[in-house]
């Protein structure tokens, strides 16, 4: 008989989204796995029990949870959650381990082998296992969407009997996949687009569709991208620059579009309070990279800040704010994973570690923290939490016989010789 694979509702109040879409639970159905959803799990997402049900899933509950050989998550696991897990089951979500260590070792120690969907690599056979492309491409359409309601006047030229309205300007930061939707989508409305950003490559992406590029081309420029396709950090030098040139260009715009983000790093604050002044009253920023700081200064998460005039929209989980339509494509993400992990005969795991799928994204394993990224620093976390044990019976001792505390209490009072005994400790 197969294993079991259970699909949980999320316990976070602002995460609509669910792992699993009825297409999904019918196709791992069909590898052999016993598919379990959780109660209410995809109602946020317009996904009826019934849905999951007729696609050949069993209705659970939260308690299921401690039966299943695979787990599927939106978001990483709270340390609650994972104790209540199988010790040796599979837990597959966007982990954002990044400034979450401490969760990262409650997952070691509750024995799960946990796979960070969003350290999929680029490579061909995995970019339908890309949750980071799946779910930023919608982010950036949003943006647009969230955008024009802010805005509250019309994007595209209009030339009517009663007069010609102007487009809107539309300035996107950062031509990621967020960015190049954010351009199309703005486009399809009608503004006029422009976009920066730090790599070469964007510049002939941007102009595919139908914007125009800004940034300072200089030699450092022609350098700015990673063997994986991400922005590298720039020099101060390089970043004053476009700092300039993009501060003159938002003066002129109506809406600006962020969206720079370094993963596991802190967002780049890209645009200053000056920068924001300096734009006219009625004028939108959305910043897309808000949940790790922001590029615009003064965005709040979960808040739309005004200031001037200005509004500075600051959404938190973005792709959320469509759910129904992130789930379906989270879901086939990680459908696609979920296959090269299982044998097709029998319907059971088989993890094959040296798979560069595998060895890219476990964070996890028999225990132990395994990821590169992070396995060093649990190491030595644990070797600090061991540490004052070993070493503390030694330094009280020396304290201990260094201490006039200790002696008879006919002798002079302690207090006249700590300083001393504590200097000699110190020494050594």
């Amino acid at each position: 008989m197969g294993h079991s694979l259970f699909i949980p509702r999320e316990i976070n109040s602002e995460e609509p989204r669910v792992a699993a879409s009825p297409d999904s639970v019918k196709r791992l159905a069909g590898l052999g796995l016993s598919v379990v959803v959780e109660a209410g799990a995809g109602a946020a997402s317009r996904i009826l029990d019934d849905d999951y049900k007729a696609a050949g899933a069993r209705i659970g509950k939260s308690g299921d949870a401690g039966k299943a050989d695979i787990i599927l998550k939106v978001r990483r696991p709270e340390p609650a959650e994972v104790k209540s897990y199988k010790k040796g089951a599979a837990v597959i979500s966007i982990m954002d381990p990044y400034g979450n260590e401490a969760d990262v070792a409650a997952m070691a120690s509750a024995g799960v082998t946990a796979f960070a969907m969003e350290f999929m690599p680029r490579i061909t056979r995995a970019q339908v296992m890309d949750v980071l492309s799946s779910q930023a491409n919608l982010a950036g359409y949003q943006a647009v969407i969230d955008a024009a309601a802010e805005y509250d006047r019309a994007l595209p030229m209009m030339m009517t009997a009663a007069g010609t309205v102007p487009a809107a300007r539309v300035f996107v930061i950062g031509v990621g996949v967020a960015g190049l939707q954010a351009i199309a989508t703005a486009r399809r409305l009608g503004a006029v687009v422009t976009a920066t950003d730090v790599r070469p490559a964007a510049k002939e992406q941007v102009a595919s569709l139908g914007a125009k590029f800004i940034a300072v081309e200089d030699e450092e420029f022609k350098a700015a991208e990673t063997a994986g396709g991400y922005a590298k950090e720039m020099s101060k030098e390089y970043q004053a620059k476009q700092a300039a040139l993009v501060a003159d260009h938002i003066a002129k715009q109506d809406i600006v579009i962020t969206t720079a983000l370094i993963p596991g790093r802190p967002a780049p604050r890209l645009v200053s309070k000056e920068m924001v002044a300096s734009m006219r009253p009625g004028s939108v920023l959305i910043d897309l990279a808000v949940e790790r700081g922001g590029n615009v200064e003064g965005a709040r998460g979960g808040r739309t800040v005004e200031t001037g005039g200005v509004k500075i929209v600051g959404h938190m989980n973005v792709p959320g704010r469509i759910a129904a339509t992130a789930s379906l494509l989270y879901a086939k993400n990680l459908l696609a994973f979920v296959e090269t992990l299982v044998d097709k005969e029998s319907g059971t795991l088989a993890i094959n570690t040296e798979d560069e799928l595998v060895s890219a994204t476990m964070l996890t394993n028999n225990g132990e923290v395994v990821h590169p990224n992070f396995a060093s620093a649990a190491a030595k976390s644990a070797r600090a939490a061991k540490k004052p044990a070993a070493a503390k019976t030694p330094a009280k001792r020396a304290a201990a016989k260094a201490s006039p505390a200790r002696k008879a209490p006919t002798k002079k009072p302690a207090a006249k010789k700590p300083a001393p005994a504590k200097s000699s400790k110190g020494d050594a």
